[in-house]
């Protein structure tokens, strides 16, 4: 029974991971990178279509990336997702291709960006715990179903508690490497 428990937790728990690594692979740092804008929705021929399926894109430099739609129809389009993103840059179409050049950040812009990114974070905690919570009452209903010796709850609890540490641990590395290439001028 415990080992069920175990797989789950550390499925779920990995799920939010990945979740947030995601989400941070979204947030603007210092450097021009394709994961901005690759899943930014673009109203294709009536469908929302993320841009990486319809478009190349490339960063040449630091603070520029090239975006070059398959269709040339779709320069339009893809310009209108930009400027109604939250990147704010505005793209520059020469009809062939899209440039989006990223300025700076300021101090301030950095010292936002980080909160962001530590609101984040704690929401990713909240989730391990939250899956420790279920993960413990499982246990619970275990042992009051008498399918569980209360030795074995109480080994399986502790067990939960280890991983809910080595998980918030590694949300704290992921935080403090994003917060490092956010603060690197």
């Amino acid at each position: 029974m415990l080992d069920i428990i175990y797989r789950t937790t550390k499925e779920r728990m990995q799920k939010t991971i990945s979740v947030l690594s995601d989400e941070l692979k979204t947030i603007r740092s210092g450097k021009a990178s394709a994961s901005l804008v690759e899943n930014l929705q673009v109203d294709y021929y009536g469908n929302k279509t993320p841009l990486k399926q319809i478009a190349s894109i490339a960063s040449p430099e630091n603070r520029l990336l090239i975006i070059q739609p398959w269709d040339k129809t779709a320069l339009i389009d893809i310009e209108k997702a930009i400027l109604s993103s939250e990147l704010g840059v505005t793209p520059n179409n020469d009809g062939k291709i899209i440039r989006l050049a990223f300025p700076s950040l300021n101090e301030e812009q950095r010292k936002n960006i980080s909160k962001v990114v530590h609101k984040m974070g704690e929401e990713s905690k909240v989730s391990i715990r939250n899956i420790r919570r279920d993960q413990i009452h499982e246990i619970e209903k275990s042992l009051e179903g008498k399918k569980m010796s209360e030795d074995d709850a109480e080994k399986g609890k502790k067990e939960l508690q280890k991983f809910t540490d080595d998980y918030i641990k590694k949300i704290d590395d992921i935080l403090k490497a994003k917060i490092a290439e956010i603060m690197e001028i």
